[in-house]
C-alpha cells in the first residue's frame, strides 16, 4: 500500500494551498482517531482522510466531479479498493450514489467536522485548538451563519457509525491536538 510519506508528497505535488493541506492533516488525523474507537485500520482510515481532496485544485473544487480524479492522481500507487471508493464517495455529488458503508459515513463526517473546528478555534481569543471544547463545537453547529459553507448533514452521519455528536467532536478535537502547532491550530 502507498505510504504515508509517499501521500503527503502527492498532496503538497498537487494541493498549494496550505489552508488546504492543513484540512488534509487534520482530517488525517480525526480518521485515525475515528478507526481507533471504531476498531479499524488506522493507517488505510488515515491516508483516506489525508489524500480525500487530492484533486481539489485539479478539479476546482467542482461539486459534480471533485472526488473523480483522484484515482487518476493515485494509479501509479497501490491504494486498496475501499480506500478510494470512501474518497470517491466523501463527495456523494459526483458519484451520483449515496453513502452507505462505515467507511465513507466516517470519512464524510470526520472531513466535514475538520472545518466547523478550524472555525471554532478561529473565534476564540487565543486562536488556539487547546482551549476548544466538543460542546463549543456542538453549539457552533446549530448556528447555521456559522461557518455556514460547513455540510451539518455530513457531520451528523457520525451518528450512522454509532458515536453520538458529542462524542464525536470530541474525539475529533483530541485527534487534532497533536497536530495543532502543524496545522495552525
Amino acid at each position: 500500500m502507498i505510504t504515508r510519506e509517499e501521500a503527503l508528497e502527492l498532496l503538497n505535488r498537487h494541493v498549494k494551498n496550505e489552508k488546504m493541506i492543513f484540512h488534509c492533516l487534520a482530517s488525517e488525523a480525526v480518521m485515525r482517531g475515528l478507526a481507533r474507537q471504531l476498531g479499524q485500520d488506522e493507517e488505510k482510515w488515515g491516508l483516506a482522510g489525508l489524500l480525500h481532496d487530492l484533486d481539489v485544485e485539479v478539479t476546482h473544487a467542482e461539486s459534480k466531479i471533485h472526488g473523480t480524479q483522484t484515482e487518476v492522481l493515485l494509479k501509479d500507487f497501490d491504494v486498496d479498493e475501499d480506500v478510494l471508493d470512501a474518497i470517491r464517495m466523501h463527495n456523494e455529488c459526483s458519484s451520483g450514489k449515496e453513502r452507505s458503508t462505515l467507511f465513507q459515513h466516517a470519512l464524510a463526517a470526520g472531513e466535514t467536522i475538520t472545518g466547523l473546528i478550524f472555525a471554532t478555534t478561529y473565534v476564540y481569543p487565543e486562536k488556539n485548538l487547546s482551549v476548544v471544547k466538543a460542546k463549543s463545537v456542538v453549539k457552533r453547529m446549530k448556528e447555521k451563519a456559522f461557518a455556514a459553507s460547513v455540510k451539518r448533514e455530513n457531520i451528523l452521519e457520525c451518528e450512522q457509525i454509532g458515536i453520538p455528536i458529542d462524542e464525536f467532536a470530541a474525539i475529533a478535537i483530541r485527534s487534532m491536538l497533536p497536530i495543532a502547532g502543524e496545522i495552525g491550530l
